[in-house]
């Protein structure tokens, strides 16, 4: 899976570990992934989450023959931040035929609860 041209490699995430149960990736809090006021942008972390949902959701089909899609996400911003790097660590919940759900916690260099989502992948055969 080539991640250079996508947002990943925009916003700075890196894979850490990636395997069907468990996918964990870092982002930096900078200049990329900061709103206006200077903390980190929910959407970063939404980015952040449903890209290691993702990534589970790939490692779990034979795309060859499937995609995956985030069909729905949802995110509690618990606690802010100004500097550093978070964590998404993306487990499954359920993981289906056609849909897989993956629970991310993003968290802080002192395992801080940044924001908690949960991500519907949708499992799509591939047509000709």
């Amino acid at each position: 899976m080539d991640l250079s041209k996508t947002l990943v490699n925009a916003l700075g995430m890196e894979v850490v570990e990636a395997n069907k149960d468990c996918v964990k990736m870092t982002m930096p809090v900078d200049e990329r992934t900061k709103q206006p006021m200077g903390f980190l942008h929910g959407g970063a972390s939404v980015a952040l989450a449903e890209t290691a949902a993702s990534i589970g959701g790939a490692l779990n089909v034979d795309l060859e023959k499937y995609n995956v899609f985030g069909i729905e996400i949802n995110a509690n911003h618990i606690k802010s931040k100004r500097d550093g790097m978070v964590t998404g660590t993306a487990l499954p919940v359920h993981k289906g035929r056609t849909t897989m759900v993956w629970e991310i916690k993003v968290t802080d260099e002192n395992e801080d609860l940044i924001c908690l989502s949960r991500c519907t992948i949708g499992v799509v055969e591939k047509t000709a």
